[in-house]
Parts: structure tokens; C-alpha cells; sequence
């Protein structure tokens, strides 16, 4: 069944029980696709990070269409699997409507295989997270996921396919930063007093890779022919020591790998495994720009290419998807602003994602939403507010703001809260959003957005924050800040002041960061709740776009001189200019 909200629900808003078993992989029966017969090539069609982006219009993909293309390699008698690699169900208004539930139909209705989890499988919380795996009629598989209360693995390591003679096994793998890139409290107990799960990873891999090669040798055990990591892993920088790249050379046994979680157009690249063997990595890059084909040779040749179009559509696939597309927009498609201004997650000289390094006037945009919605809709004392850069996911055109604007801006459905914290936890806060910033630095989801603030990122100081082996903040820095020259927005002055480190502020911010240790950020801990559960994140966001001035045929304009902070006397304040007001200085 599934659990949207509904139009009712929706206006008042603005205005698997137990784990699937960790046994071992059961050899499936043969049917449709499979086709057991010797000596034929097996085509493997895969996707990775899809993220609900399901109204691409032909001949881009969707999933009829590869539901289509699936079924041309079955009408041929042909043997053919379809597979996944994770973030399927979280990214648009699609997926967290009724979080992800139509996704799951979707891929049923498409006849995947076989899938892993991404981190963002988990954004709806565990509960959520086993539901969507018992509702899919594919299974999940994950080697390195484990409940710490028994020892066990929650999902199967391995899952095997007869097909074209072989016996085709795949090695789930998800990454550990799922601790941090979706919301840590989700895998602790309910009072938040210790980890339940695990996402094996440790410090310096080991433990994932051990969990990978005993994958591996589990598939070998039970008859293998040919073994795939179908992983959700990636290969940035940031991501190390827990890469596809990494794990393929520090194991044996893998022919081909199928990867997602950075989102990276790679067709094919030989990768070295620990005893020299060269292993196909491939991923298709993100959002259906590409499907993967990924074909095994009757003589064990694997090769690879990525199908960015396809003329071919199922249309039982093509019916599900267009009738919850309708239905979603007309929850959301109302227009609530219009705007000149392009807003920006990207750097729009170069096409590269800042949001996660340094500031852009959307994310000044939605900082100013949180710090406005308690200040001038709640009628609180709000002196700070902050947000995460990857809460914020992607740019915005010129032109008219609907409600589902703003949900593809914000689609995690994380709510508002107001915190009294000291100064202390404010500038622990920021250093931690601020250490991987610089020249040679890495993307970090936790880089904070701030309203009615500033602060100063030095580059040359290193990093010396204390974290755990999950990312999770542990103490504050122990050598010279890299942030520094934090000051805060007075109302009553119209000026910034020194931040105090003693003194208690009133904090705003989504309960992601502030309260469920969202990209690490433990040093709230124990702070005064003031108030929590007020909207979630795309109505805050859509309130303040609706509160602006210089109405067109009735239609607030998003410009900076129309905000009811230009009211706020010194107030830094910029949409124009896509690099935002000059809040954040990195030097």
C-alpha cells in the first residue's frame, strides 16, 4: 500500500518490520529473461542513481522504456538481467510524495533483477528503508550491512542467475557513508544512545574489503561462473578509503563492477584487483542519462557501453508513471513567484557543484527561508540559521516557482527546529562544515549555508577537527580554527558582531543537522530544544518565496530588493549574484 501524502493533507501542511533474512544467497528458478541454456552471450542492462527522475520525455530514458528494452532481448530468446546500483528512490518530488513507493512499482513493473542499497535508500528512515525492500519483487543484496544486536548481515551478500549457461552471481555492496549522507540517528536505538547498524567500512577499509572478499568467495562456494560487485561506492576522492576503485584492488575474485554514488559517466575502465587481474568498473552516470549494457561474451570477453537514448516504451511502465506524475503535479504545480534570477547550486562559469564548498545564492536563498520563517512567521528570536549544502540539490532557471520548485530544491522532507546552543557549538559547527574546504579540498554535504551570519574559511590552517570512523564529529578542533572571524546579524543594530562563544544564540536549522546528527553534526547534542516540527523543508522555502514584494499579475519576484530582509538594516543580501552576498569568505 502506498503512503502519500494527500491533496488534503498537503494544503493543511502549507497554509519491513523484521529485516529480510542475512542467510545465504538461494539459487533462483529460471524464468522470463534468464535462459539457462549453454554457450549464448548474457546481457546485462544496469542503472545507478536514477534518483526518481522518471518524466524524461522520449527517446531520453525512463523506466518503460527500459522495461521495453529488457523485453526485445526476452521476445529474442536472448538471456538477460537488469540491475541496479542504488539511489533509486529519493531525489524529485516523485520518490518522496509517498517515499518511493511508486518508484518500487515502477522498477517491478520494469523487471529488475536484483538491486543494492544506496545511502539514500535509507532517507526515509529504517522502517521505511526494510518496507521498500519487502515490497520490491526483486531482491536486495548487501554485503556489508550487518545488525550490531546479532552479528548478522540484514540482506543477502550474494544473489546467482542462471543464464546463457553460466551461473552469473552478484555481490551487493553499499557505502559506509550512508552513516553521514543519509541521517546517522536512523541507524541507532530510539534514544539515540548507540548504533544498531553497521555499514562495515572502518578507518582505513578494512573492513569493507573483508566483507567484499567474503562476498566473493561466497559466490565462488556456490558455483559462480562469473562474479559482479554491483556496489554503491563511487570513485571521488571523498568517498576514500571506501571507492569501487579501492575495494577492486584490495580483493581477488570480481569480473566486472558495476558502481554508482558519484554519479560518474564511465563506460569502461580497467581496474587492477590484488592479484593483477584487470576488472571491468563501469557506471552510467546519473538521473537516466544513461542506461548500461554490459554484455558477456560466450567466450568470458565482458565489454560494456552506455544507451543515452531509446525509441521503445512499455506501456503498462509508461501508464504507472504518467498517471502519479500527473497526480503529483497537480499537488505541487501551483505557481507561487516568478523571478528573473537563475539560482544556483553550480558554479555557472565552470558547470561544477560548489554548493558543497562554498557559497551560492541558493543557498543563501534557503538559509534566508529558515531565518525568516522564524523571525517573521513564528515571531521568534532567531539570531542564526544554517543548512546543509547537500539538502540542496539542484539549480533553478529563471522563471515561475511552483511548490514543486521548491520540493526538487528540498525534496528530503526534513522539518524546521529552533535550538538554543552556546557560541562554542556554533563555531564547532562550522569549523566541522569547513574541513575538507580548499584549493585541493574535497565536496562535503555538510557544508554550511548560514543566514544572518558570516564567517571566514582559512585554507592554510589544516583540518584538525576530531571525528570517529564514521565521519561523526567527536570533539572540537585541537590546533588553530580554520574558521574564524564568525560574527552574527544584531536586529537591533543592523550590524554583525564577534560571535560569543559563551553567550547562547538561538539556532534555526532542519532537525537533519541539528537534532539526527545529519553529515556528522553531533556537537547539538543536548542542546534546548525551543521548537521543533514547524514545517518541513520545501514549505518553509515556499513561504518565504511566497512573503516577497513587487508582485507581477498578482506573482511575488524573487529579487533581493522584494525580500522581507531587505527590510533588515545592513543585512547582507545578494540573489544577483549567483556566488551569493558575501557571507562565507574562504581565504
Amino acid at each position: 500500500m502506498k503512503h502519500f501524502i494527500s491533496r488534503r493533507n498537503f494544503l493543511k501542511a502549507a497554509g519491513v518490520t523484521a529485516a529480510a533474512s542475512a542467510m545465504a544467497a538461494a539459487v533462483p528458478q529460471a524464468s522470463a529473461g534468464w535462459l539457462t541454456g549453454k554457450d549464448a552471450a548474457v546481457t546485462i542492462l544496469y542503472t545507478n542513481d536514477v534518483h526518481t527522475y522518471i518524466d524524461n520525455k522520449s527517446p531520453k530514458l525512463t523506466y518503460a522504456a527500459i522495461a521495453a528494452l529488457k523485453q526485445g532481448y526476452v521476445d529474442e530468446g536472448k538471456p538477460v538481467l537488469l540491475v541496479d546500483a542504488g539511489d533509486h528512490i529519493q531525489g524529485t518530488a516523485y520518490g518522496s510524495m509517498d517515499d518511493g513507493a511508486t518508484i518500487i512499482e515502477l522498477m517491478n513493473e520494469a523487471g529488475y533483477d536484483v538491486a543494492t542499497l544506496g545511502n539514500h535508500e535509507f532517507d526515509y528512515g529504517m522502517a521505511r528503508a526494510k518496507a521498500v525492500i519487502k515490497e520490491a519483487d526483486f531482491p536486495y543484496v548487501s554485503c556489508n550491512w550487518v545488525d550490531l544486536r546479532t552479528g548478522l548481515r540484514v540482506l543477502p551478500a550474494v544473489k546467482l542467475f542462471p543464464a546463457g549457461g553460466k551461473w552469473i552471481a552478484f555481490v551487493g555492496i553499499t557505502t559506509p557513508e550512508s552513516f553521514t549522507k543519509s541521517t546517522p540517528a536512523y541507524f541507532m536505538n530510539a534514544k539515540q544512545t548507540k548504533y544498531i547498524y553497521d555499514i562495515l567500512g572502518g578507518d582505513d577499509g578494512r573492513k569493507l574489503y573483508d566483507a567484499v572478499q567474503k562476498g566473493i568467495d561466497k559466490a565462488k562456494a556456490l558455483g559462480a561462473d562469473v562474479i559482479i560487485g554491483l556496489g554503491h561506492l563511487g570513485v571521488d576522492p571523498s568517498s576514500s578509503p571506501w571507492t569501487s576503485e579501492e575495494v577492486i584492488a584490495n580483493t581477488t575474485g570480481f569480473d566486472a563492477f558495476i558502481d554508482g554514488h558519484s554519479h560518474t559517466v564511465m563506460e569502461n575502465k580497467q581496474v587492477y584487483d590484488a592479484a593483477g587481474k584487470a576488472v571491468t568498473l563501469t557506471q552510467t552516470g546519473s538521473y537516466l542519462a544513461n542506461v548500461g549494457k554490459m554484455t558477456l561474451a560466450e567466450d568470458g570477453t565482458i565489454t560494456t557501453e552506455l544507451i543515452s537514448t531509446a525509441d521503445v516504451s512499455d506501456a503498462a511502465v509508461a501508464a504507472t508513471a504518467a498517471t502519479w506524475i500527473k497526480e503529483v503535479d497537480e499537488m505541487l504545480g501551483e505557481q507561487i513567484a516568478v523571478t528573473d534570477i537563475n539560482f544556483y547550486i553550480s558554479d555557472p562559469a565552470t558547470g561544477k557543484r560548489r554548493i558543497r564548498s562554498g557559497e551560492t545564492n541558493l543557498g543563501d536563498f534557503v538559509a534566508d527561508g529558515i531565518y525568516t520563517y522564524f523571525n517573521e512567521i513564528e515571531q521568534l528570536d532567531c539570531d542564526i540559521a544554517m543548512m546543509n549544502g547537500g539538502g540542496i540539490r539542484t539549480d533553478v532557471s529563471a522563471g515561475a516557482w511552483s511548490f514543486k520548485t521548491c520540493k526538487q530544491i528540498s525534496p528530503f522532507g526534513n522539518v524546521a527546529c529552533l535550538m538554543a546552543v552556546t557560541g562554542q557549538q556554533i563555531q564547532d559547527a562550522l569549523e566541522f562544515g569547513a574541513r575538507f574546504v580548499g584549493p585541493e579540498g574535497k565536496e562535503n554535504g555538510g557544508f554550511l549555508h548560514v543566514a544572518g551570519a558570516t564567517y571566514e574559511i582559512h585554507t592554510d590552517i589544516p583540518n584538525t577537527v576530531r571525528t570517529d570512523d564514521k565521519n561523526v564529529w567527536q570533539g572540537s578542533a585541537t590546533g588553530t580554527p580554520r574558521v574564524q572571524n564568525v560574527r552574527i546579524y544584531d536586529r537591533k543594530t543592523g550590524t554583525y558582531e564577534p560571535l560569543d562563544l559563551n553567550r547562547t544564540y538561538a539556532l534555526a536549522g532542519m532537525n537533519y543537522t541539528l537534532r539526527n546528527l545529519g553529515d556528522g553534526f553531533a556537537m547539538f547534542d543536548g542542546a534546548e530544544l525551543i521548537k521543533d516540527y514547524v514545517a518541513e523543508d520545501y514549505l518553509v522555502m515556499s513561504t518565504y518565496a511566497m512573503i516577497f514584494d513587487g508582485a507581477t499579475e498578482g506573482m511575488p519576484v524573487l529579487a533581493s530588493a522584494n525580500s522581507p530582509l531587505a527590510s533588515y538594516p545592513g543585512y547582507l543580501l545578494d540573489y544577483e549574484d549567483p556566488h551569493g552576498a558575501g557571507r562565507i569568505q574562504v581565504v
